[in-house]
């Protein structure tokens, strides 16, 4: 599977931004979508996951309330929908698939994670 990801750009505090993910084979039901991103000079970090089947979320703390995940089966897309930025949420934001052939819970683990995206840049900042 390969991932295109897209939508980023320089966004003002208060802002929204979405991100798009778009997948070069059909997702199957099993598989797990996730967004994470890396700030210049920190560790990679989860930001969230969603089920294909279901639809069912997982998000980190800090993005709960202000992004949402969600996905067009018809498009084996994914997007992210990014309101109200903080300057601490810039990062390259990266899209993940996982394959799930055990059929496991939703992980905030990039090492669980089988094929990554290019990433797209997003910049928070008056």
């Amino acid at each position: 599977v390969q991932l295109q990801a897209s939508g980023g750009g320089l966004v003002q505090p208060g802002g929204s931004l979405r991100l798009s993910c778009a997948a070069s084979v059909p997702i199957l039901s099993n598989y797990h979508m996730a967004w994470f991103r890396q700030a210049p000079g920190k560790e990679r970090e989860f930001v969230a996951a969603l089920t294909w089947r279901e639809g069912s979320t997982k998000y980190t703390d800090s993005v709960k309330g202000r992004f949402k995940i969600s996905r067009d089966n018809a498009k084996n897309a994914v997007y992210l929908q990014m309101n109200s930025l903080k300057p601490e949420d810039t990062a390259v934001y990266l899209c993940a698939v996982r394959q799930n052939p055990q059929r496991t819970p939703l992980t905030a683990s990039g090492a669980q994670y089988d094929a990554w995206g290019q990433g797209t840049l997003v910049t928070v900042s008056s």
